[in-house]
């Protein structure tokens, strides 16, 4: 019987260590398919946040760095300028990107810098207790908001990827989320998308995943998923918001 479906090349045969439901290991496949369509695995540097990416290079068959919290789009400006020949990619959750690394990303997306950027939004500090997080939802109860966000204590939750479409280096930015088949596949040309801003020399590229974490949300698998239906994608709406051939 022919296979017609198989672990691409690019991600490592090991067991996760994801809690049950939780969408990284689908994000973690489709960038190692990204990796092995574009033929890159032999040059790709990821650059890893701290969280629940911090692992990164357990996963993937590629070289990995690991950055302080926050400054992986930094630290992947660097590697890009002193190896402009190979593909570099951060993958970054929301307590990373959009609190402690806000500076690094805006400005990396804002000078161009030749790197794409995966964003993995479940509106949580994940990994380290399920504390508010910049894209925590309003009335969404964390452990340091256990009566949910309140806009007039805590403002309200940032839209990274509108954000990073005002801004001129920017080449490629859009939010997508794999709760169903049909986001699934539409997340997966978006990816292709970002990496070809990179494989062409254009520009930045910035990808957000909306994802699960039903562990902090207190939640089933079902029912996080669900959760990213019908109450993340109405405030976090899903789409292409830039796409600019020649951003510089």
């Amino acid at each position: 019987m022919k296979q017609v479906f198989k672990r691409p090349k690019s991600l490592a045969d090991v067991p996760f260590h994801f809690c049950p439901g939780c969408h990284h290991g689908i994000i973690h496949r489709l960038v190692a398919e990204c990796i092995d369509r574009f033929g890159l695995r032999e040059r790709t540097i990821g650059v890893a946040s701290v969280g629940c990416s911090v692992f990164l290079y357990d996963y993937f068959a590629v070289d990995v760095l690991e950055a302080p919290h926050g400054r992986a789009a930094a630290v992947a400006t660097g590697v890009k300028r002193a190896r402009p020949d190979d593909f570099i990619f951060t993958y970054q959750g929301d307590g990373d990107l959009a609190a402690i690394g806000t500076a690094e990303i805006i400005h990396a997306a804002n000078r161009g810098e030749r790197i794409t950027v995966v964003f993995v939004n479940n509106a949580v500090f994940g990994m380290t207790g399920g504390q508010m997080a910049p894209t925590t939802l309003l009335g969404q109860q964390t452990t340091t908001t256990p009566f949910g966000r309140d806009e007039s204590l805590s403002g309200y939750p940032i839209r990274m990827a509108e954000i990073m479409a005002q801004l001129t280096g920017t080449c490629y930015v859009a939010r997508c989320a794999v709760d169903t088949p049909k986001n699934l596949m539409r997340a997966k040309k978006s990816l292709q998308k970002a990496f070809e801003a990179q494989v062409e020399n254009r520009g930045f590229g910035f990808v957000e995943f909306l994802s699960a974490c039903p562990t902090n949300w207190k939640m089933t698998p079902q029912q996080a998923t669900a959760h990213v239906t019908e109450v993340m994608v109405p405030y976090y709406p899903l789409g292409v918001f830039k796409e600019d051939e020649n951003p510089n």
